[in-house]
C-alpha cells in the first residue's frame, strides 16, 4: 500500500499531515493528541512539514495554529522534491564513474591471452555489444553468411546501436562481405547503409569472394568469432571471444590483402 513515507516523510510527519487534513486548522497540542505524535516531537515535526511546504502556520493566533496544504499540491511538491534528489544523486554517481574511469584506466592492462564464449543468440549479442563498446580505435567486421546482425530484430538493433556509438566516439569501422551475402541482404539493410553509413568518414564497406567465416576484430587485439546455428544458418549460435594480440595480428594479416583487393559495397 502506498504511503507518504515512500515520498520521503517520516512516520510522525505522515501522521501529523494526515491528521491535519482531517481536523483543519489546529494547534500543536491538539494535533499531538489527534495524531498520536508525542508532544515532545510535535514542533520538530511541524517545522519539518513547513520546510517541505506541506503545512502553513498562523503566527498571529495565540496559540499558534497550523493547517495542511491541499493534498494534490502537497503530493506534487513531494514528487518534485524526490525528483530533485534523484537528479542530484544521478549527478553524484556520474562524477564517481568519471573519477573511477580515469583511475581504473590508469592500471596496466594484463597482456596474458584470454578467451571466453557466450552461447545463445541473446548472450552472443551481449558479448559482442560489450566488446564493441570497449573498442577504442578500430572495428573490422567480416561476414560470409547472413547472420542476425543484418536482420531487423531487437538483437540486431542492439548490435547496430553499439556500432553507431563506436563511430560517434571516433572508432573506424571496416566491413567486408561476400557478394553472395550482399545479394541476400534485406532491402531495409540497404536503406540503412545508404542513409547512415555510406557517407560516414570513418565507415567503409567492401565485398570480396575471398571471405570465409564471420568474425570481428576489435582494436587489433581481440577477435570475436561467430558460430552459426547448426540448424538455422541465419542465427548466431555462439560467439567465442579471444583476447590475444598475436592471434588478432594473424587474422588481420589474412584480412588485409582481401580488403585491398575488395570492391566498394554498393547497395
Amino acid at each position: 500500500m502506498a504511503s507518504l513515507r515512500d515520498l520521503g516523510l517520516s512516520e510522525y510527519e505522515e501522521r501529523a499531515y494526515r491528521s491535519l487534513l482531517e481536523t483543519g486548522p489546529t494547534t500543536a497540542k491538539e494535533l499531538s493528541r489527534t495524531s498520536d505524535v508525542p508532544m515532545g516531537r510535535i514542533y520538530d515535526v511541524l517545522n519539518s512539514l513547513e520546510t517541505h511546504s506541506l503545512v502553513r502556520s498562523q503566527a498571529a493566533s495565540r496559540p499558534k495554529k497550523y493547517v495542511a496544504v491541499e493534498s494534490e499540491t502537497a503530493l506534487d511538491r513531494l514528487l518534485e522534491s524526490k525528483k530533485g534528489e534523484l537528479e542530484q544523486r544521478a549527478e553524484q554517481y556520474e562524477q564517481v564513474v568519471d573519477e573511477l574511469v580515469d583511475e581504473l584506466d590508469a592500471a596496466d592492462p594484463v597482456e596474458e591471452p584470454f578467451w571466453t564464449a557466450a552461447v545463445g543468440p541473446t548472450e552472443a549479442v551481449d558479448l559482442q555489444v560489450e566488446r564493441l563498446d570497449a573498442a577504442d580505435g578500430s572495428i573490422v567486421i567480416v561476414a560470409s553468411s547472413l547472420v542476425q546482425q543484418f536482420d531487423a530484430d531487437d538483437l540486431a538493433a542492439r548490435f547496430t546501436a553499439a556500432l553507431e556509438d563506436a563511430l560517434e566516439r571516433g572508432v573506424s569501422v571496416s566491413v567486408l562481405l561476400t557478394p553472395e551475402l550482399v545479394d541476400t541482404l534485406p532491402e531495409r539493410v540497404g536503406e540503412r547503409y545508404r542513409s547512415t553509413y555510406q557517407s560516414h568518414e570513418r565507415f567503409e564497406a567492401r565485398t570480396s569472394p575471398e571471405v570465409s567465416g564471420t568474425f570481428e576484430i576489435i582494436d587489433d587485439t581481440e577477435v570475436c568469432i561467430e558460430v552459426p546455428h547448426p540448424l538455422t544458418q541465419d542465427e548466431t549460435f555462439a560467439v567465442i571471444d579471444l583476447k590475444d594480440p598475436e592471434f588478432a595480428a594473424d587474422v588481420r594479416a589474412e584480412f588485409e590483402p582481401r580488403w585491398g583487393a575488395a570492391r566498394e559495397l554498393r547497395l
